[in-house]
């Protein structure tokens, strides 16, 4: 729904009675601001705390999931108040909470905030939340069903279903999550955003006051303190366990869904409030369309595209490589939306009468809490891949019509029985047979169940726990047959998932985060033979730009025998340290421990173990652990990560890169490796270069080599910068080396960065 329709509705009930306007305008206003700074704070603090966890996805499925479970707790203080405080009072208790909030802020991390603990920081992560944003977000968490329930008492012709003002609570978050990436984050540094968030929170608290004014007055006139009764026709039981449990239920699926689906979208483009808050302000939206007595997208129909969704979405998760990427955001987007329309319409037809209203948002905000904690914490600990996310899509079917309104006749279940048992003993049979080697591995088994079940579900539209159980049966073709999420070995960690597979040829073994290549070691030579001491590939070949950087290194430092003293920010496979001599010191810097387990063990890769077998290697962010290093320790040093499409934008801003420069020797070079699918960095990079006076910076833009002789390349961009020209010289000898080109961009910084504009550099770079 948007604004005008939205405003239409208001419309029709302003003008129910007079001097209903007023009235119901100071409510909607008062709810809009109050979801306005809500979901405005989320966005700002989690890219306050972000430089410090690394840019990892983590920290925003996770801080999702802390907002959920201090919203459960706004919603506990909401209802108990509603139910147990004199109607009079209320408003004066929960005033005093926001005065005392208001003397907590601006939000902020404390200045005695420690370290994040190397490896996973969950309990960390929620420590910080809870001391920089628990009380504001608690203070106002509260309003949405406490100003819904005071409006319920005011005697207003439209009192008795005042769910209808959810929808001005929805727009206001709606309004501020679209806000953030577009108009806030690309204009605003985030001390300026505190300061306009505590003026908001100022006004807010203004409104409330209002509100609990009008409702001490009409209390006053009406002596009443009841809710009003429902609209004349409606009639709402007292609600059941088993109702209160559907409510958790189906909150806690699309919440969950919400969580995984921003996990798995932002784990391969970038951990920004961009693509954070766009997910998230979708979700808010399906509210605003279907939560509502006269929904704008037909109910029958998302139920008719979900089967068709869940199938593409599948698919493209099942298909390794771009064109399986694209697919599965396609349909994965697709399946996500539809999927949260479906149970939140649900939802509203299920919803209670006014008198249980703060009780009904109770249970919902415990099956977002329940969802959240499920996709942001448990599932990491007990998956190896995103497995979340195709379970709860599959999960979303439940959350249909009638899935448990009867048990089905015994005949149909047995059917039922029969073909699930069925199609996984075939698909049992596909699996085992094309890992043995006697079925060719492709991706046509897995197309063919996919599209059929996703057929039978359509046909069946009729048997929605036959449709459920074509879902478990589609979802179950990635667990068993041959996909992209279950190929090789797979951990996961805090910062993500990693993948040691071998190419489909068996020549390379391959080291992947998400679908992004970080590694490969060549295991076999053009004839077939094994290949004993393969040399750096990818990035890393020996004529490649990081590669010939360190032999640059060595002319410019005069360190051409040793002495040579290196840094590297992103150990990978551990390919880097191949281009090292006898007699330099090289120290690797990297922030996850599964990557350094994995490239430590020479049954993966052997780049460390024949190179650097006693590898430096210093876990943590590289922001914080390059501070521990002495000033001028580096006469090369390599920031690599960003490789990877899931960008650490705190380690390109203009404070990171006056960090690397202090610690380079007065003749050092800085590297910093900027290839990425989606982003455009190398505008970022020069921009850094040029705000701070005296440094010189060029690019190297390598294409690769073409294969042969043991070596397989990968192009790259490279952005150099030194101090001085006298350690640039041996750089631009290099035929790949050009100067970087005047640009426009703002130099990104701590307090601000643009995500959007280098994704569009990048997008219309590829329409050229």
């Amino acid at each position: 729904m948007d604004a005008a329709a939205l405003g239409s509705g208001f419309h029709r009930r302003l003008s129910a009675k007079p001097g209903a306007a007023p009235l119901l305008g100071l409510f909607a206003a008062t709810l809009f601001l109050s979801a306005l700074l809500l979901f405005s704070v989320q966005p700002m603090f989690a890219k306050i705390v972000l430089p410090r966890l690394g840019g990892s996805p983590s920290v925003w499925a996770v801080s999702m999931c802390f907002f959920q479970a201090v919203l459960l707790a706004g919603y506990c203080y909401a209802h108990a108040l509603n139910r147990y405080a004199p109607p009079r009072l209320a408003p004066v208790i929960h005033l005093a909470l926001l005065a005392a909030t208001l003397l907590a802020l601006p939000i902020g991390l404390s200045a005695s905030a420690q370290e994040p603990p190397a490896g996973d920081a969950y309990l960390w992560l929620i420590g910080t939340l809870a001391s920089g944003v628990g009380l504001p977000f608690f203070a106002v968490s509260a309003n949405a069903p406490l100003l819904q329930s005071w409006f319920a008492r005011t005697g207003h012709k439209n009192a008795g279903d005042p769910y209808f003002l959810y929808g001005a609570s929805n727009l206001g978050s709606l309004v501020a999550l679209l806000a953030y990436p577009f108009l806030v984050e690309p204009f605003l540094g985030v001390a300026t955003q505190k300061s306009f968030w505590t003026v908001g929170f100022a006004g807010l608290g203004l409104g409330i006051a209002a509100c609990g004014v009008a409702l001490h007055g009409s209390i006053g006139r009406r002596d009443a303190v009841t809710v009003a009764t429902a609209p004349a026709g409606t009639t709402y039981p007292r609600p059941t366990w088993r109702q209160r449990l559907s409510w958790v239920g189906l909150a806690a699926v699309p919440s969950g869904l919400l969580v995984a689906y921003s996990t798995y979208l932002t784990t391969d483009l970038a951990s920004a409030p961009f693509l954070w808050v766009l997910p998230l302000a979708a979700f808010l939206a399906t509210f605003i369309l279907v939560f509502t007595e006269r929904p704008l997208l037909n109910h029958a129909i998302l139920q008719k595209l979900q089967p068709l969704l869940l199938c593409l979405s599948l698919l493209g998760l099942a298909v390794s490589g771009s064109n399986g990427w694209g697919i599965a955001i396609l349909g994965s987007t697709g399946a996500f939306l539809v999927s949260t329309l479906v149970a939140h319409r649900e939802l509203y037809l299920r919803r209670p009468s006014a008198s249980d209203l703060t009780e009904f948002y109770l249970w919902m905000s415990l099956g977002g809490v329940t969802g959240g904690v499920f996709a942001a914490i448990v599932a990491p600990q007990i998956f190896n891949a995103i497995w979340e996310f195709p379970l709860l899509l599959v999960l979303g079917m439940a959350c249909r019509t009638g899935v448990f309104a009867r048990p089905p006749a015994s005949m149909d279940l047995r059917a039922l029985v029969r073909i699930a048992v069925l199609a996984l003993a075939c698909m049992l049979a596909i699996g085992i047979a094309t890992r043995a080697g006697l079925f060719p591995a492709n991706n046509l088994p897995l197309i063919l169940f996919l599209s059929g079940f996703a057929g039978l579900a359509v046909l069946a539209s009729q048997q929605p726990l036959s449709q459920l159980v074509y879902a478990a049966i589609m979802g179950m073709t990635l667990v068993i047959l041959p996909s992209a999420m279950n190929r090789g070995l797979s951990e996961r960690s805090f910062f993500g998932v990693h993948y040691v597979s071998t190419s489909p040829d068996k020549k390379e073994r391959h080291l992947m985060h998400g679908t992004t290549l970080h590694g490969a070691e060549r295991l076999v030579d053009a004839a077939g033979n094994p290949v004993a001491a393969a040399p750096p590939s990818t990035y890393y070949y020996p004529g490649s730009p990081m590669a010939q950087g360190t032999s640059a290194a060595r002319v410019a430092s005069g360190k051409l025998d040793a002495g040579l003293n290196v840094g590297i920010v992103g150990l990978g496979a551990g390919s880097m340290a191949c281009n090292s001599r006898p007699g330099e010191h090289w120290r690797f810097f990297e922030i996850d421990p599964v990557v350094v387990r994995l490239a430590r063990d020479s049954g993966y890769f052997t780049f460390l173990s024949r190179c650097q077998p006693k590898a430096d290697i210093v876990v943590g962010d590289a922001r914080l652990t390059l501070t521990k290093e002495a000033p001028g320790a580096f006469d090369y040093l390599v920031v690599d990560a960003f490789s990877s499409d899931s960008v650490p934008v705190h380690l390109l801003t203009v404070e990171a890169l006056q960090l690397y420069l202090s610690r380079l020797a007065p003749n050092g070079i800085l590297a910093m490796h900027v290839s990425t699918r989606h982003l455009e960095l190398t505008s970022v990079v020069a921009a850094l270069a040029r705000a701070i006076p005296g440094t010189k910076a060029v690019l190297a833009a390598d294409n690769g080599i073409p294969d042969g002789e043991g070596s397989d390349s990968a192009p790259s961009l490279v952005v150099f910068v030194t101090k001085t020209e006298t350690a640039m010289q041996p750089i631009r000898v290099y035929p790949f080396v050009s100067e970087l080109s005047l640009t426009a961009v703002t130099p990104w910084t701590d307090d601000y960065s643009n995500i959007l504009s280098a994704f569009w550099r990048r997008y219309a770079s590829t329409r050229n």
